[in-house]
């Protein structure tokens, strides 16, 4: 993929195809009980914030690796 393509791309919406609802929402529940294990064994602080803060992240990178590349 070009970097235009790239560009465009990230900033383009992407309509769910085929199973992908499934798969993101398969995704989303996996982080989620991971999030409220984290917030069950953590003690509140910065650290703890930070995993939940990635844990979000990563759970809506791999949404998008499946918008953006399929």
């Amino acid at each position: 993929m070009t970097h235009d393509n790239q560009i465009y791309s990230a900033f383009t919406y992407h309509p769910p195809k085929e199973d992908q609802n499934d798969r993101y929402e398969t995704l989303r529940m996996f982080a989620r009980q991971y999030a409220f294990k984290i917030d069950e064994l953590c003690p509140d602080s910065r650290e703890k914030s930070l995993a939940l803060t990635k844990l979000e992240e990563a759970s809506m990178w791999a949404n998008a690796s499946i918008a953006r590349n399929e």
